[in-house]
């Protein structure tokens, strides 16, 4: 579980510190005109290690920690030590590049937060373990269930665009776990169609 915990670590301490250096968390942030501008593309990594508040930064990582360990141990059996991070980071990635060139023009748009690529830890444990009981606000429901919930919810908050919340991020860091599970393990999706 120590690359779970790493990530949890680095978020966490990189959050904390942003929350009282607004310079740090400006640097960070994902700002698509600096990044097309100015070639600052780590800002298309950095913007998961900041969050908005503290409640923000506890449901990413209560989440990561749960989904997190059971990836890690999957994946790791599979892949190596790499398969977690692999996962992560590129949920990071595929999250938030559709907002990105979206809005690589628009001074006024900022995206932060490790939800994209926590999504995609999530919809990975989803589709290995579907009839899994997740709990959501203390009310169990399986884990597929849950999974098409969240997409339904986030698809229609998206068309909203009202909330300041990147639920873009989401749908494709969710789409991203289903996809990066679907190309290890091919069996998982006819499991899950059956």
């Amino acid at each position: 579980m120590i690359v779970t915990l790493i990530l949890i670590g680095l978020t966490v301490a990189v959050s904390l510190a942003a929350f009282n250096d607004a310079r740090l968390k400006q640097k960070l942030i994902l700002w698509p005109p600096a990044v097309r501008r100015h070639r600052e593309y780590w800002r298309l990594l950095s913007y998961g290690l900041i969050h908005a508040d503290g409640m923000h930064l506890f449901f990413n990582m209560f989440t990561l920690f749960f989904f997190g360990r059971q990836m890690e141990i999957y994946l790791t059996m599979k892949m190596g030590i790499v398969g977690l991070p692999l996962l992560y980071v590129g949920g990071l990635i595929a999250s938030i590049l559709p907002s990105y060139v979206k809005h690589q023009n628009d001074p006024s748009y900022y995206s932060l937060g490790a939800s994209g690529a926590v999504a995609a830890v999530l919809f990975a444990g989803v589709l290995l373990r579907p009839g899994a009981t997740i709990y959501v606000f203390f009310i169990p429901m399986p884990a597929l269930v849950f999974g098409i919930a969240y997409i339904a919810y986030s698809w229609y908050m998206d068309r909203q665009s009202n909330d300041n919340i990147n639920h873009s991020a989401h749908l494709w860091g969710a789409g991203f776990g289903l996809m990066f599970m679907a190309l290890l393990e091919p069996a998982l999706v006819g499991r899950l169609l059956h």
